[in-house]
């Protein structure tokens, strides 16, 4: 399931520096920007758009004025992401005039042009070919074979040093509060081939880090009818491990045979991090969600993966204020935080989107309860936060350097954070000779409530 935060600037590529498209383009060249809005999905959607318009022949605008149309890429998961996309249309629309819009939100396209009626086109997720005729339509492309040669890794609107790779498209859960099967489809694994042909070209091309994404990472495969084993994830994770790369896993449900996924954890093949959309822990608000309800086992899940794997990270998300949730039914939630103690934790307050299942459930929970309920579960996510992290003061780490300012301090994450949503450590002095992308080794000796210091 994805974020729901709205998208930091680094990952506004409208916003990014110029340096990302450091090719100048040339005389008469036709230009398209790009806006990319929701999750890590949706970014790899808006890089393969980029990537097949650089085939073409198009330069790529780091900026609205440069630009000869730009292309909104949309999320449509929440009544406030449908807000953020609309808004960035309009600025988009004001700044440059031109626009295209692709996305979750163009399975809606009366909704946008209602708000919106001089954008060029619609178009619904993944639906590349479709985008491509807009900008034909809107830019007719003028390649010049001599000099618009496409770089082998595409154009990526990530760091160098990592880069998310999308194994299937879309999901067959049927979760109330959600809509992505209906703007996404059922679940559609790519092939393992491609998969690991892509993780390859990613390795060869200096990244460091894979990042796993999908709506269901764990029910990769399981789509194909004909397939030589019952879990393909357990394969693609084992293949992705032998790369050379750290492979971080996203989106994992916690199948039973995710326990078999954590071996290869403990054996350092891929990273000892688990990314599981929990959602809630009182059996009752699960069946109202129409998810399993099975917090006591997930219980004993968690404690069988930290069995196996003593170091594993468990992040995830879960929703405060879902309708017809009792305070009893909090505070159970409350308590299985105490006993499962997640490392890494984030935190949403229920609201109605426009096609869910969930609108038309009785008792819905006043604001103020949801936002009292959200204080309290993340005043309780930060204090197991802050325990976990003082523990790991005076422990030695590898972590991946992603950024070095001009004072010299270098912006790190360790095995245990993913970039963007979880924390950071930091070193602030000995920097000199490091670059970014490079993994090295440190010993941390400070503490905060999500962030850590440490030295070379």
């Amino acid at each position: 399931m994805p974020r729901m935060s709205q998208n930091p600037p680094s990952l506004r590529p409208d916003l990014a520096p110029t340096a990302r498209f450091s090719d100048a383009p040339r005389a008469g060249q036709p230009t398209i920007g790009m806006v990319s809005l929701g999750c890590p999905k949706a970014l790899v959607d808006s890089e393969r758009i980029l990537t097949r318009l650089r085939a073409e022949g198009y330069g790529i605008s780091p900026d609205y004025s440069g630009a000869d149309a730009v292309i909104v890429n949309t999320c449509g998961f929440l009544d406030s992401a449908k807000a953020e996309s609309l808004e960035a249309i309009g600025e988009a629309l004001a700044e440059n005039g031109r626009v295209i819009v692709t996305g979750c939100l163009g399975a809606e396209p009366e909704y946008i042009t209602g708000a919106h009626p001089k954008v060029l086109a619609v178009t619904g997720p993944h639906q590349y070919e479709q985008v491509l005729d807009a900008v034909h339509k809107a830019v007719p492309p003028d390649p010049d074979p001599f000099i618009d040669l496409l770089p082998a890794t595409g154009v990526s609107l990530t760091p160098r040093h990592y880069s998310y790779l999308k194994i299937s498209e879309g999901c067959n859960h049927k979760c109330k509060f959600c809509i992505i099967p209906d703007m996404r489809g059922l679940l559609t694994s790519r092939p393992a081939k491609a998969v690991l042909r892509e993780a390859e070209k990613l390795v060869e091309s200096g990244v460091r880090e894979l990042l796993v994404i999908s709506q269901d990472t764990s029910a990769y495969g399981t789509d194909w009818k004909d397939r030589d084993e019952k879990f393909p994830i357990l394969s693609l994770a084992r293949d992705l491990g032998s790369l050379g790369a750290w492979v971080r896993m996203h989106y994992v449900y916690p199948y039973p045979h995710v326990r078999e996924l954590v071996p290869l954890m403990a054996d350092g093949l891929v990273l000892p991090y688990l990314d599981i959309p929990f959602q809630h822990a009182h059996p009752d608000t699960l069946k109202r969600m129409a998810r399993p309800a099975a917090a006591a086992r997930t219980l004993d899940e968690i404690a069988a993966w930290r069995e196996i794997c003593p170091d594993i990270t468990l992040r995830s998300t879960f929703i405060v204020g879902y309708p017809g949730e009792t305070e009893d039914e909090f505070q159970t939630l409350l308590d299985w935080m105490d006993e499962a103690q997640l490392d890494r934790v984030g935190c949403f307050q229920y609201e109605n989107v426009d096609g869910a299942r969930s609108n038309a459930l009785p008792d819905h929970v006043p604001e103020e309860v949801k936002q009292d309920r959200w204080d309290r579960f993340m005043e309780k996510a930060q204090a197991i936060s802050e325990a976990k992290l003082a523990a790991k003061v005076g422990q030695r780490m590898d972590v991946i350097i992603d950024d070095i300012d001009a004072d010299g301090i270098a912006t790190c994450r360790t095995k245990s954070d993913a970039p963007e949503i979880d924390g950071n450590l930091f070193i602030d002095e000995g920097t000199e000779g490091l670059s970014v992308g490079e993994i090295v080794s440190v010993e941390v000796d400070e503490a905060g409530e999500y962030d850590l210091w440490g030295r070379l």
